[in-house]
């Protein structure tokens, strides 16, 4: 290959030499940046990966061989690219970005970084660790033949989470294990069932009916039938699902009995399920053997990609339970599997009991090969997209080096062209969000919970780190007092001044001259995690100031106490967030954005889109697993951007936003599609 820099100007070929850049991610489109880079004429380049490379890579990353699997991409991938251009001053981690070593001064080292990345997390803290260094960022990711390009700087573009990014799909319980209607479901019920037979058990995956159920209605004629199911062998009232399936030694005939025949039996006493709905039909092993051909199969083409008959699912069932269990006997007593899509025999058990229960709950069956990529988020992965969104990545680099970042773009790769016969589309970039809640002067968010029944662990984890994408949090409570809630170092207790400790460390409380300051009880970060918010002085109106040193970054949390917040969901964001204010505590609270389970988009605030802007597709994941795979669709009618979301497997939810009609087939072409 023939090196480019000789055609660019001497200045820039200068400045590339000599400026450092930080590539994070080596894999699919990170393999690409890298060999464009060197190419160009970047010669001091440090690159970040966690990942160790797997024979699945082998297709799209061609910086790895098949003697490389198992070793770090990083380390592989300097070694690779260092083949085109020796002189190169390439440095490798095997490592986390979101490791505390990478901190706001590693990225004050560079002058531009890349993402390559493949999840939301990841791309978050890049995101704020950018903006606290004040360092030019380009994002960039693909989806099959879908791709995107874009720039971040501070003050002058809108950020990574600028905008709301739809989590990943959830399903109620109560579906998953009463009233399927979806492939998806049963899928998911096979990956539950996998866990609670030989992996580790969760009490959030059962999968036995649910008499919780807020449909459930019970028919007094059928107290007879209830009462013979609950007594099978079995009921998982009584004994965990594993402990059951032990105490049979994995009978896979009595699995099967259990889980296809009794469990729907018990279902169909649940009259009241099936008034709407087409009632389950219970299998029965013994009349399956008989009645049907295991050899019978549907479809043409590859194995994977045909469909089985009952009987032979019945058949794979019954095998990859065997199989299953002689590996965890050779593991020995206490050992677990844990579920993976590459692994021939779990991958055999979920799509024989996933399709069982669909033919049960009278669904379409499917393949393998279809099964397979809905259970592991699976999005197609096309090296030529990756080729092309690792160029445009140096152009955009090009351009901020040449200090022309008003003339960086966000560019849009599209699967076909466009009327105007463009695969690459440019839009401009969009100013900040004023009130974005990550890059905003001074970031605040309104939280609404219940603060009797909310852990201060739930804030840790599931508000602070998963919603508002936080490291290592501290939280001190603005009531006068500087009340430490959660701590980043374990045992900080620190307290200005004298202690008078009698007494007063017993009641979690310090003084010291006319100003007391709160000490969490157990003079301990951690012991607080099990307590509620409540428990200290926290309600309704009061404010939590949130810091994450790593990050550099301050939030205050507005808290609003609410009892009655719908089912299933712990907390709720108010107002359109994050890409609108918050809504102070005591205002009008009519638009809720609930977290995690019920996460929703609005509508870009971009209000002058070039006109070029037809047929655009945002993309925001490169691996084959992305953490969510949700996609969004904008629309250019009447001046405003317009999204639609679909689910993680690709079927269309029918939740749209600012439209009036549902869009024709043929009107795709004129989209604008953001994927995540």
């Amino acid at each position: 290959m023939v090196q480019l820099v000789g055609s660019l100007r001497k200045e820039l070929a200068d400045s590339l030499s000599a400026c450092r850049v930080l590539v994070v991610g080596a894999g699919g489109i990170g393999c690409e940046l890298l060999k464009n880079l060197v190419l160009t004429g970047f010669k001091n380049i440090e690159v970040i990966d966690l990942d160790i490379i797997d024979v699945s890579n082998l297709n799209r990353q061609f910086l790895f061989q098949k003697k490389h699997v198992g070793k770090s991409k990083a380390q592989v991938a300097k070694e690779s690219v260092l083949q085109f251009c020796p002189t190169a001053n390439i440095t490798a981690y095997h490592d986390s970005i979101m490791n505390p070593e990478y901190n706001v001064e590693f990225f004050r080292n560079f002058m531009l970084v890349m993402n390559a990345l493949d999840n939301r997390a990841a791309r978050n803290h890049v995101n704020r660790m950018c903006l606290a260094a004040d360092i030019p960022l380009i994002e960039s990711g693909t989806a099959g033949y879908l791709g995107q390009v874009t720039v971040i700087k501070k003050g002058l573009t809108e950020c990574y989470e600028c905008q709301p990014k739809p989590t990943q799909k959830t399903f109620p319980g109560c579906t998953i294990r009463n009233t399927p209607s979806e492939p998806i479901h049963c899928i998911v019920w096979a990956k539950y069932l996998f866990n609670q037979l030989f992996g580790e058990e969760d009490a959030d995956q059962e999968v036995s009916p649910d008499t919780a159920d807020p449909e459930l209605s019970w028919n007094p004629a059928d107290t007879e039938a209830r009462a013979t199911a609950s007594d099978q062998d079995g009921d998982i009232k009584r004994v965990s699902t594993k402990d059951w399936a032990r105490s049979t030694g994995y009978d896979a005939v009595k699995l099967f009995n259990k889980l296809f025949k009794d469990d729907i039996q018990y279902l169909l006493t649940m009259d009241k399920l099936w008034k709407k709905r087409k009632a389950p039909l219970p299998l029965d092993w013994l009349e399956i053997q008989k009645l049907a051909c295991p050899q019978e199969v549907t479809g043409t083409g590859l194995k994977d990609q045909q469909v089985l008959g009952v009987a032979g699912y019945s058949q794979l069932f019954s095998r990859s339970v065997e199989t299953l269990r002689s590996m965890l006997a050779d593991k020995g007593d206490g050992a677990e599997l844990v579920w993976d899509k590459d692994d021939p025999p779990a991958m055999d058990f979920v799509t024989a009991a996933a399709n069982l229960r669909m033919h049960i709950f009278s669904m379409n069956m499917k393949s393998r090969f279809d099964i397979k990529s809905m259970a592991g988020n699976i999005i197609p992965a096309i090296a030529t997209t990756n080729a092309v969104i690792a160029g445009l990545i140096v152009l955009e680099a090009l351009k901020i080096l040449s200090g022309d970042v008003e003339q960086c773009r966000t560019i849009f790769l599209n699967k076909q062209p466009n009327p105007r016969k463009k695969l690459l589309v440019p839009c401009a970039l969009d100013p900040p969000s004023a009130n974005c809640y990550v890059c905003a002067s001074k970031p605040e968010v309104t939280v609404k919970l219940n603060v009797h029944k909310t852990l201060v662990l739930a804030l840790q984890d599931k508000i602070l780190k998963e919603k508002f994408g936080m490291v290592a949090p501290d939280v001190q409570i603005e009531d006068g007092k500087g009340t430490i809630l959660i701590s980043s170092e374990e045992g900080e207790t620190e307290v200005i001044g004298s202690r008078e400790l009698e007494g007063e460390v017993a009641k979690g409380r310090i003084g010291f001259g006319g100003d007391q300051r709160e000490i969490p009880a157990g003079a301990c970060a951690t012991a607080n995690n099990s307590k509620f918010l409540s428990d200290f002085g926290i309600r309704h109106g009061s404010r939590l100031q949130v810091d994450d040193f790593l990050q550099d970054y301050t939030l205050l949390v507005n808290v609003i106490h609410c009892e009655d917040l719908e089912k299933d969901v712990e907390f709720e964001v108010v107002g359109d967030a994050p890409d609108k204010a918050p809504t102070p505590p005591g205002a009008q609270e009519d638009k809720n954005v609930a977290n995690g389970n019920k996460d929703s988009a609005e509508p870009s605030t971009s209000s002058k889109a070039p006109a070029e802007q037809d047929d655009v597709l945002i993309v925001d994941s490169d691996e084959e697993e992305p953490s969510s795979s949700t996609m969004d669709v904008r629309m250019e009618s009447g001046g405003h951007k317009r999204k639609l979301h679909d689910a993680e497997t690709g079927e269309a939810s029918a939740k749209r936003q600012r439209l009036d009609q549902p869009l024709a087939a043929d009107e795709e072409d004129d989209d604008i599609i953001a994927l995540d």
